[in-house]
């Protein structure tokens, strides 16, 4: 295919998708910047802590800037070794493993997961790296074999124990988030966990904990511990390390035997450079205060009220958080970009979310609470939101 063709064929996607409102954008932001930040996910606002950049700050000077090579390779250091058994200890499991990525977490825990002829039930709302992860997992030899994923109707334990129900005896596997991404909302874990228990011959739940780690659950624990899961038998947590924790990176935890399938076999473990060490350190810190943050989940949970009190006194569409999540009804694509633009000019950062990125089809803006964000510029932050409606 000649240049002009391809590419053509690429312009005319773009022109497409500018058309349905759903252009992207990449903006630089300055280290410096005087943004007040409701679109970020630093619930904790942890990634500026002095202790976290401390720790940061003397991994760079002992490791360098990377980690060299894969975690089989040079890419293990004694911080990320004893992250893992912070995570661990924290979601109550027997171990961890740490990635440099949620997504590379999620794809490969999916796929340690699926044998011959595994159902994989997938909530209808879930991440893209899981929807990514259920059809890797179940694609190619896999699916030949009789893996395959159905979809189950959001948060609705009923109709995910009815999908196992109608096949009995068959290897199952539950994906779920805890506190989605985009509504906010807190899965049923323990009713999920009844219906995995009750299906014949045990079935699998796999939660990514990523919005619920540091928010919810005792001394930050997330949503599997807030449900009374942790360390269940058939329970397996991911994570990322992005979010309360303000670093990079994902982690898998559940049995022993997990972790040592993941080093043997897991692609998206082997064939990656390790997160780079100043990371791990840097997260291993922000744990020990995630731990002993309980002062910093009250004031999260009461700005998260005070922010759907005051939208909804404006006549907003705004569902009540279990998290730090808050999903802003937009009446159409083009209305939330602009609205989300609109924001921006003022100072205030949001998220924008519009399908093809939403479960439902439906656009918003989301706002995430973040404690490092003085008082103040949240209460105006708010008041931005109000005034810049469509």
């Amino acid at each position: 295919m000649e240049d002009g063709t391809w590419l053509s064929t690429l312009d005319g996607e773009a022109a497409a998708r500018q058309a349905a409102g759903l252009r992207r954008e990449l903006r630089p932001r300055a280290a410096d910047d005087d943004v007040v930040d409701l679109a970020g996910n630093d619930y904790l606002g942890l990634s500026r802590h002095p202790d976290v950049l401390a720790a940061a700050a003397r991994a760079l000077a002992d490791y360098g800037l990377g980690a060299t090579g894969s975690r089989l390779v040079r890419g293990s250091t004694e911080a990320h070794h004893a992250l893992e058994d912070g995570l661990a200890g924290l979601l109550g499991a027997q171990a961890a493993l740490v990635y440099s990525s949620g997504y590379l977490a999620n794809v490969g825990a999916i796929r340690a997961l699926v044998r011959p002829g595994t159902l994989v039930v997938s909530d209808a709302h879930n991440h893209a790296s899981i929807v990514d992860g259920c059809r890797l997992a179940c694609a190619g030899r896999a699916a030949r074999e009789g893996a395959g994923t159905v979809v189950a109707p959001h948060a609705d334990p009923g109709a995910v124990r009815a999908l196992l129900a109608a096949h009995p005896g068959r290897p199952a596997v539950v994906v779920t988030e805890s506190v989605f991404s985009v509504d906010g909302d807190l899965a049923p874990l323990a009713e999920l966990y009844a219906a995995c228990q009750a299906h014949p011959g045990g079935a699998l739940l796999l939660v990514d904990d990523a919005h619920a780690l540091g928010v919810i659950g005792h001394r930050g624990a997330g949503g599997v511990a807030a449900a009374g899961l942790s360390g269940r038998p058939g329970v397996i947590v991911t994570a990322t390390l992005s979010k309360s924790l303000g670093a990079a990176g994902g982690v898998v935890a559940g049995p022993r035997q997990l972790r040592r399938q993941l080093v043997d076999t897991g692609r998206t473990f082997i064939y990656d450079t390790a997160l780079p060490p100043a990371v791990a350190a840097g997260a291993l810190a922000a744990l020990d205060l995630l731990t002993g943050g309980d002062h910093l989940r009250a004031e999260l949970a009461a700005r998260a009220a005070t922010a759907v009190a005051r939208l909804r006194a404006e006549g907003l569409d705004v569902p009540t958080p279990d998290g730090g999540v808050i999903s802003v009804a937009a009446p159409s694509a083009d209305e939330a970009f602009a609205w989300a633009a609109a924001c921006r000019e003022r100072g205030v950062a949001v998220g924008c979310f519009r399908p093809p990125s939403t479960p439902d089809g439906r656009s918003r803006l989301r706002l995430t609470v973040n404690v490092g964000v003085p008082a103040a510029a949240f209460e105006h932050a708010l008041d931005i939101v109000v005034k810049e409606r469509p």
